[in-house]
């Protein structure tokens, strides 16, 4: 079910070595050619040495010529190093010294990109290139290329438009991460994403068990990794927003109160527990110039305005029965967790899903399931679609339908322009669009309905066929869960389908 992406037809380029013939080159005029894709361990060890010794260089290296007379090496620079140390030996010997066959590319004079490509190539199928020099080479190949040439490379390095952006983005990992991530089987996409969410807390084996998952189920998708991306990012965004406003209240100057140590007692009270001395309330405005002033942050990372210790500062606390902390406040306070981290959950898993739509909606031909459901909802109208077509909110099913500035679709214009063989996928765009409108609410997986739940589970199944390119995030399992048909109802719905067949 992946969508093809046609390509202009090409001829394949001949091989290099039928692009020119072998010289023999004098080993000093050799040098490194600046587009050499391995900046690291380049010199020749002690073991190359002593072969070249005996028996010279016997693959040709491969150079471009330089103006100054001399020859820049793209490929094979350690083999050409150790044959200058190898003759730089003879000639203390007074032994004759040997040259080295090369195959000398005039046509890549000024093709930078290309080269480097090359050289890549190269070093990327020996030993011990790093992962960095890896990436930083595709990085500066790619860029350095026009676009047919950064077609070809692209095709055969086995990735996508994005690659040089991706290469550079993935650079920001340490060489341990690099290492760590290549031993996982992380592509070049995957380790630029690693890179952006690198700082959330446990972010690499996060992603490492996601992609272990999806690899166990053979079927070459990324859906558990998706979904683990999306939810490191919204906990990324979150402690964004928590970083700046605790930022605001430093600059404002305003402290922010900690949690007291096991056995100490907190002073401090939020201003609407307090009163003036004269029994006045108590707010922001009027409390900024007392030296208690000071804040904690909700599970919203809010600021709560508070005294630090209102009897010192002559503030007087509202009068209020209190009643010791029980079990039952314990487990209101771990479901009000709970509830934080799944609406968090929810809201994350909207990127991964509305993508997935996007891509169904976008195929040649859409699943028979997917144009099934549009159809029963089209003749049913039930109430949630009814409701979304009179509040004509229409930007996501814009970006559904691919439209570039979905905020300022026409979609009568759009109709208009569909092609017959696109009305299916549009009506379930337009199905799709209604049923996000109403998952919207954060809180939605608290109390799913059976038409919610429905919507998921087409597209869960949906993504399995399509070889698991998607699949529903841990909070979305846990809402469909009440709703999956159990064997008992699938046995006997085979059992009623199977008498039908019969009879």
């Amino acid at each position: 079910m992946a969508t093809a992406v046609s390509t202009p037809t090409e001829s394949p380029a001949p091989p290099e070595e039928n692009t020119t013939q072998v010289v023999w080159l004098d080993a000093a005029l050799l040098v490194r050619d600046e587009c050499n894709a391995r900046e690291h361990d380049t010199e020749p060890d002690e073991k190359l040495i002593a072969s070249v010794k005996e028996i010279g260089v016997e693959e040709p290296i491969s150079v471009r010529p330089k103006p100054d007379g001399t020859y820049a090496v793209f490929k094979g620079w350690r083999r050409a190093q150790a044959q200058q140390a190898a003759n730089a030996t003879a000639e203390a010997e007074n032994r004759p010294v040997r040259p080295v066959k090369a195959y000398v590319r005039e046509d890549l004079v000024g093709r930078d990109g290309w080269t480097r490509f090359l050289s890549l190539v190269e070093n990327d199928h020996r030993e011990g290139m790093s992962e960095r020099d890896t990436l930083k080479a595709k990085e500066l190949a790619l860029i350095g290329m026009d676009e047919v040439d950064r077609r070809r490379a692209a095709k055969a390095l086995g990735v996508g438009k994005n690659a040089a952006k991706q290469a550079k983005a993935a650079q920001k990992l340490d060489d341990a991460a690099l290492r760590r991530a290549a031993a996982g089987g992380m592509d070049l996409e995957q380790t630029a994403q690693l890179a952006e969410v690198q700082d959330v807390a446990n972010a690499e084996r996060r992603l490492l068990r996601a992609l272990e998952r999806d690899q166990a189920e053979g079927s070459g998708g990324r859906g558990h990794w998706d979904q683990e991306m999306a939810l490191l990012k919204a906990e990324q965004a979150d402690a964004a927003k928590r970083a700046k406003v605790l930022a605001e209240l430093e600059e404002a100057g305003i402290p922010l109160l900690t949690r007291p140590s096991y056995g100490q007692k907190d002073p401090s009270h939020p201003l609407s527990e307090l009163t003036t001395g004269l029994g006045n309330p108590l707010t922001e405005d009027n409390h900024k110039g007392c030296p208690g002033h000071s804040a904690r942050l909700d599970d919203e990372h809010r600021p709560v305005w508070h005294c630090s210790d209102p009897a010192q500062y002559g503030h007087k606390v509202r009068p209020k029965p209190k009643k010791p902390r029980t079990e039952q406040d314990e487990k209101a306070a771990e479901e009000r967790r709970k509830v934080i981290a799944c609406n968090r959950a929810w809201k994350a898993a909207v990127g991964p899903r509305q993508d997935f739509v996007t891509r169904l909606v976008r195929m040649k031909t859409l699943p028979d399931a997917a144009r099934v459901f549009a159809q029963e909802v089209l003749l049913t109208l039930p109430y949630y679609y009814s409701s979304w077509t009179d509040k004509q909110e229409s930007q996501t099913l814009a970006r559904f339908l691919g439209i570039k500035e979905p905020e300022k679709a026409d979609l009568a214009e759009t109709a208009a322009q569909l092609p017959k063989a696109r009305l299916a996928n549009a009506l379930f765009a337009q199905v799709a669009a209604a049923c996000e409108y109403g998952i919207r609410e954060p809180k939605t997986w608290s109390h799913l309905a059976t038409w919610q739940a429905r919507y998921l589970l087409l597209l869960e199944s949906l993504g399995k066929a399509d070889n698991g390119s998607y699949q529903l995030s841990e909070v979305e399992q846990q809402a469909v869960a009440s709703h999956r048909p159990t064997p008992d109802s699938a046995s006997s719905v085979e059992a009623n389908s199977d008498a039908s067949v019969d009879a």
